[in-house]
């Protein structure tokens, strides 16, 4: 990153903070040359206060780190996006964010993740990997699982225990998306054909 922290009198650039799971913006602070370079040692988000005039840490008194994942400038190098892990609420009031709104984790962003690990698993060895195992048994075998797993859905939809329900809906889910994989196809394929349905 080349920062230009000559743009502005003082030498500090924004930085916004986002929840690198969620993506929820968290926080706004500033940083100048050594704030980062202290985030990127520690690996805890540290900023310069103007009001004590010195480094802060976030989470420094509170214990409340943001812990460092990524550090991205924009597309003039003025400003920087933060992308970190809380450990607690951000906000100094107990809020989880410092414009109070809950941080709350957005399903379909594991969907996503879960997405690109049946991906990464189509390249491991059947011997350790019973996604990679039953990819290569082909699509039959693949469309015929989710079949069955449907099956075990509908049968428990028929009682009242939660858990053997979700246990079978995250069955049929998780091979569903082995079979979108198998297909060559992606949640985001889906989404395009719901989206134009709901015009």
């Amino acid at each position: 990153m080349q920062i230009d922290y000559n743009k502005y009198a003082d030498g500090l650039v924004p930085a916004i903070v986002q929840d690198a799971q969620t993506r929820q913006v968290l926080m706004l602070g500033f940083m100048n040359e050594a704030a980062v370079a202290e985030t990127q040692a520690s690996g805890k988000v540290t900023f310069f206060s103007r009001s004590k005039q010195r480094l802060w840490t976030k989470g420094e008194t509170s214990g409340h780190f943001l812990l460092l994942k990524e550090i991205k400038a924009d597309c003039d190098n003025d400003t920087l996006l933060i992308k970190a892990s809380p450990i607690g609420p951000t906000c100094h009031t107990g809020a989880d964010t410092c414009f109070f709104e809950e941080n709350a984790d957005n399903p379909a962003e594991f969907l996503q993740y879960l997405e690109q690990i049946i991906t990464s698993r189509k390249q491991q060895s059947p011997d350790v990997s019973y996604t990679a195992r039953l990819l290569a048994k082909g699509i039959n075998k693949v469309a015929q699982k989710v079949g069955e797993e449907a099956v075990e859905l509908v049968i428990e939809a028929k009682d009242d225990n939660r858990e053997l329900f979700l246990g079978e809906a995250a069955d049929l889910m998780f091979h569903y998306l082995v079979l979108l994989q198998a297909k060559g196809y992606t949640l985001a394929d889906v989404v395009a054909v719901l989206k134009e349905r709901h015009k």
